[in-house]
């Protein structure tokens, strides 16, 4: 057993390759865990962080570096093919991602790249965790130990691509090496002590840090590579129900004409689909709605002053028609749910930094009727 002193304090053990049971009836809290959903058709290669961000769904790039997605769709240049980039089966599905976690010293472009997913729900402190997530190295790659995870409270945004130099959660202290091809499961158990919602993988330690071996393969790689599939995170019984917040919307007073802030409504910057993280917000909602079964509720959306007004108007209508149909099609009849969208009209912080649009992009509901 390790211990770190990290911005999340942890007690973890490092597994590789040995079998879990009795996991199976609780919910893996990472969305899109084996990479199978896209936000677009993943058609080609990708040279920047932002590509990969906008074509997989939920998933993210943490810095300027690009990972990469390989599906049936992607066509790998044939500069990279050469080198067997691509050649590799996935472990399930059809999908699955590459990330470079070593080379720096040997001039490398993206010599670390870093995905990173908001989980369904925030790490609860004192609860104990399982996490594993399956790798295997490009066969002509270097193979390296130091492969790791972290949670983070939000998500990371570096715009550079640059390395990533924290200690994390865990690491791979032992060389990921195995039979060509073949998969590897790196598993573990944590408790954690703060509510962190972002997992981060990749290789957070410097190359004079990281453990190599050269691969008995013909004109190896000076750099590492490895595949990455089938993420997961679950809680470990005894579950502890996380605290409630003062605000919470389970403990609001509800009366009509009463507005209520919906405070973990999530969606990607210009986008109105729900992200998964909201899910947990919104079947608070519901409970409400279904205990009071003659509520009638006013959703209304608004954003910052970033923008034309007539598109802001449009998106805060239609963020607001995501929850109302998120709502509806689990069964709250159309004619409780009315529908606004205010743009950027109703402000209720300074748009003069981001902080206060930050506050000003939000998501409430108004007691029509009790």
């Amino acid at each position: 057993m390790k211990k770190f002193v990290l911005l999340l304090f942890f007690i973890f053990y490092v597994l590789i390759g040995k079998a879990q049971s009795n996991l199976t009836e609780l919910e893996n809290l990472v969305p899109n865990p084996s990479f199978e959903e896209y936000s677009k058709t993943p058609i080609g290669w990708y040279y920047r962080g932002t590509h990969f961000t906008d074509v997989m769904r939920y998933w993210s790039s943490a810095t300027a570096a690009s990972p990469d997605a390989f599906s049936p769709k992607v066509r790998v240049p044939e500069h990279w093919a050469d080198k067997g980039f691509g050649e590799q089966k996935v472990r399930t599905g059809a999908s699955m991602v590459g990330i470079t976690v070593y080379g720096c010293e040997q001039g490398k472009p993206h010599c670390r790249e870093y995905i990173q997913v908001q989980l369904l729900e925030a790490l609860v402190p004192e609860q104990t965790y399982y996490v594993e997530f399956w790798t295997v190295p490009l066969v002509r790659s270097l193979q390296v130990n130091n492969i790791g995870v972290h949670f983070t409270k939000g998500a990371t945004d570096i715009k550079v691509d640059r390395p990533i130099e924290i200690v994390p959660l865990f690491n791979s202290d032992n060389v990921i090496t195995t039979s060509p091809k073949k998969w590897v499961k790196v598993s573990g158990y944590f408790t954690a002590t703060e509510d962190a919602d972002y997992i981060l993988i990749g290789n957070f330690f410097s190359d004079s840090l990281t453990k190599t071996i050269v691969p008995k393969v013909e004109d190896p790689l000076k750099f590492a590579y490895y595949y990455i599939d089938d993420v997961l995170v679950k809680k470990i019984p005894p579950i502890i129900k996380a605290p409630l917040d003062t605000n919470d919307i389970s403990l609001a007073v509800l009366e009509p004409g009463k507005i209520i802030q919906l405070k973990n409504i999530f969606f990607d910057t210009d986008k109105f689909e729900l992200l998964p993280r909201s899910y947990q917000e919104l079947r608070k909602l519901l409970r409400i709605l279904q205990e009071y079964p003659e509520m009638v509720i006013e959703v209304r959306g608004h954003t910052d002053n970033q923008g034309s007004e007539s598109y802001n108007q449009y998106l805060s209508k239609q963020r607001a028609q995501e929850v109302v149909d998120f709502l509806s099609d689990n069964g709250i009849a159309p004619e409780r749910l009315q529908c606004m969208g205010f743009g950027s009209t109703l402000p209720i912080a300074s748009n003069q930094n981001e902080t206060g649009r930050k506050l000003n992009r939000r998501v409430e509901f108004m007691v029509v009727k009790k």
